[in-house]
């Protein structure tokens, strides 16, 4: 009898059901799958990769082009596709697919599409399986980081074939019979790539062909071993026997045929299924281990894990290793074959905040890598991107480079060319780029009046001015600490602080401001878009990361501003979708989660819980970050709250279980919130721990009585992580009743600029 590993899998779960698993164990794949257009539940598909990965694959359910891949109310599969795709939104490139079929041979992606059941799936990150109803077959896929292992169960069948789909806009297939191989090339794309862009693919068989097919548009042509097209794909057929294992390896590359078939041989060679299995598994494992959560619920370390391997997803590896053993990569800048590092696929407008800090603390190893990539992206680009997938992508606002930069130096990250990341980050400072989404649009009337002005046509403007201020202090710290002119450190200094010309005292929140120094007539600050970036003024009047007590001082003090904190939660959740002429998804996502004006969903407001603690009430963020992650997160399929968006999300969840924040990416500093679990353990890479304990942890006990670090009392609202960075224990003494006295002191706040000097 023959065991599948969708028995194996199941036979193992049953005995550790009582026992604590091994972390990717926890991981579901499909939180976040349960998404539309016009409802994001997470926006996610479930990805069968390595983490950071350069190629992921999965199931796919919906249409060719289509940006949700995989939804999780379909019902049935079209195919399973190799995929890069960091968002629906920005869709997918070098992408193409593999079905398996019987009977009758079908190519056509509708044609093809067959049922399946959750019932009968198995997700996880490093093994995906599924039962094909109609075909009676099992389709169980690994991966590598450039290839997969496809094992595909064929019942007995005079011709059971397996399609390969090389998607349309410009394709290219061959079969080699002799070889059991087949090879091509796909240049779908949906932007953000030269002209001679080409994902380079290669499958192996362990079978040898029975009868060979190519195939374009509509048409079959047996025998025909070779096809460019348009859209062209190739199947091959099989007579199998009932229970019949077809192994398929494949890889493929930006670069060229033969580095893909080096990769292929590189990472699969003569490995068997089980051992591609159990290595994904392995490496998930250390990566994921590096953080160990205890003492919580099932569900809750489900949704923690779960949302770890969200974040150790993106950005993916846009890098190859050739025969020489060096590193190389295809530039989606320049098209060009060169050495060194690269990633892509991440927005810094939403992983600037919680993303990159996360690397920062626990996988710098990783993050200093994408530092190197980032000066090659510079280097091949002309400037830094701000959205990659996988070269430049017209979309969000903000120059948040500057704080991936500034964060990592800042943060203790060295061996890399931090003055040439210096350099293109002043750069992109000082001009607009080749288009909106690149340096600073707008950046002569910023340089000049302090802000972006409301009515020169330049969209989301206010939003450009709060986050060119941030983006200006995270230059300011890394200028200072790479001993830059005393000159050009003040002008920084100065930019930083033009926040505060956003400040409208008639609404008392941030809005847009005229040319003329005026504020729009009857601003709404409950009008989406316009002035900010997918969200209102309630949401972006915090983007003051740097300076919060500054932005206090403009709101009347301490009672005023958390008045104003509270009154996120209390404002009826009403809104003005007048700009943009309909609902959108994220105002949507905000309406219905019962928490008046916070909108989670979206990445401009996710650390206002946490800036209590700037103003002498830091129960209060200990209270809402614990109903954020028990209201708004579950390992579930509906298990996000908006869009997961490349690990952001997510990482805001990592962090809050630990029980702190980095409010403000470029200094040294985590805000203090309440842990989740009763125990976490962080494995830094320096080889030291740092412990999060927590035993009195419930869902009851939520608050802060007394914290203990080093065996004495600490009173700070903030921990700093060069202090993490030397390992020890942080005890949370936790208690079902706020202590109204601990962290009320002004000298027991986190940073701000405004109390610096």
């Amino acid at each position: 009898m023959k065991i599948t590993h969708l028995f194996f899998l199941g036979l193992i779960q049953c005995f550790t059901a009582n026992a604590q698993l091994d972390p990717v164990d926890y991981v579901n794949p499909l939180m976040g799958t349960q998404s539309l257009p016009n409802l994001s539940n997470g926006n996610t598909y479930p990805a069968i990769c390595r983490p950071w990965g350069m190629n992921f694959w999965t199931p796919q359910t919906g249409k060719m082009g289509d940006g949700w891949a995989y939804t999780y109310t379909a019902e049935k599969i079209r195919g399973f596709k190799q995929t890069h795709q960091p968002s629906p939104w920005m869709n997918d490139y070098g992408q193409f697919s593999i079905m398996p079929v019987t009977g009758k041979i079908v190519f056509d992606e509708t044609e093809r599409a067959i049922w399946f059941s959750h019932k009968a799936e198995v997700s996880k990150p490093y093994y995906y399986s599924v039962y094909l109803a109609d075909y009676d077959v099992t389709t169980e896929i690994t991966a590598t980081e450039r290839a997969a292992h496809f094992q595909i169960t064929f019942p007995e069948n005079e011709k059971s074939s397996i399609v390969v789909d090389a998607f349309d806009k410009g394709s290219y297939i061959k079969i080699i019979p002799s070889e059991n191989k087949i090879i091509g090339y796909t240049t779908r794309n949906s932007g953000g790539v030269p002209t001679n862009f080409k994902n380079y693919f290669v499958l192996v068989f362990d079978k040898p062909f029975t009868s060979n097919y190519t195939w374009h548009d509509k048409i079959l042509e047996k025998d025909k071993l070779e096809k460019t097209n348009i859209h062209v794909g190739a199947i091959v057929t099989f007579k199998t026997k009932k229970g019949e294992i077809i192994n398929v390896k494949t890889a493929s590359s930006f670069i060229s045929p033969e580095q893909a078939e080096l990769n292929l041989k590189n990472e699969l060679g003569t490995s068997s299924f089980q051992e591609t299995l159990e290595n994904s598994k392995k490496e998930w494992n250390t990566v994921l281990s590096k953080v160990k959560a205890e003492g919580g619920t099932e569900e809750q370390l489900k949704t923690f894990y779960s949302c770890l391997y969200r974040a150790t997803c993106f950005p993916q590896k846009q890098y190859e290793i050739d025969s020489n053993g060096d590193v190389i990569h295809y530039s989606p800048y320049n098209g060009k074959v060169l050495p060194g590092y690269m990633y892509a696929g991440t927005g810094f407008w939403d992983t600037f905040r919680a993303l990159y800090p996360l690397l920062n603390l626990v996988y710098p190893s990783i993050n200093k890598e994408m530092q190197e990539g980032l000066i090659n992206d510079y280097k091949e680009g002309g400037f830094l991107p701000e959205w990659s997938s996988p070269g430049f992508r017209n979309v969000m606002v903000g120059n948040n480079s500057a704080s991936v930069v500034s964060d990592a130096y800042m943060k203790g990250l060295r061996g890399y060319d931090i003055n040439k990341l210096y350099e293109a980050l002043v750069h992109g400072a000082n001009n607009e780029g080749p288009m909106d989404a690149v340096g600073r649009k707008g950046v002569s009337y910023y340089n000049t009046l302090g802000y972006v002005p409301y009515n020169v046509k330049i969209n989301e403007n206010a939003a450009r001015t709060l986050e060119y201020a941030y983006d200006d202090f995270a230059i300011w710290k890394l200028a200072k600490a790479l001993d830059r002119p005393n000159k050009e450190i003040k002008l920084f200094e100065k930019r930083m602080m033009n926040y505060k010309n956003l400040y409208n005292p008639a609404i008392g929140l941030m809005s847009g401001r005229n040319l003329d120094g005026s504020f729009p007539a009857n601003f709404n600050p409950l009008k989406w878009g316009d002035a900010f970036t997918e969200g209102n003024a309630w949401h972006y009047s915090w983007s003051v990361f740097h300076d919060i007590q500054g932005l206090i001082d403009l709101m009347g003090g301490e009672k005023n501003f958390t008045a104003k904190l509270d009154a996120v939660f209390t404002t009826p959740p009403v809104f003005d979708d007048s700009y943009y002429g309909s609902v959108i998804h994220e105002i949507r996502e905000m309406q219905i989660m019962n928490m008046g004006q916070y909108a989670h969903g979206n990445q401009p407001i996710q650390h206002m819980i946490y800036l209590y603690n700037y103003a002498g009430e830091p129960w209060k963020t200990q209270y809402w970050s614990r109903e954020v992650m028990n209201r708004l997160y579950k390992p579930t399929p509906d298990g996000y709250c908006g869009d997961e968006d490349n690990g952001q999300t997510s990482a805001w969840y990592i962090f809050s279980a630990m029980g702190f924040y980095p409010v403000c990416p470029a200094t040294e500093e985590y805000v203090l919130g309440a842990p989740l679990f009763k125990k976490v353990t962080l494995q830094l890479e320096n080889g030291k721990q740092f412990i999060i304990n927590a035993p009195d942890n419930s869902e009851i006990n939520r608050y802060v009585e007394e914290l203990e670090w080093g065996n004495k009392n600490y009173s700070n609202n903030y921990i700093n992580h060069f202090n993490v960075l030397e390992g020890g224990e942080l005890n949370f003494d936790m208690t079902s009743s706020p202590n109204l006295k601990r962290g009320t002191s002004a000298k027991n706040y986190p940073y701000s600029y405004s109390n610096s000097k």
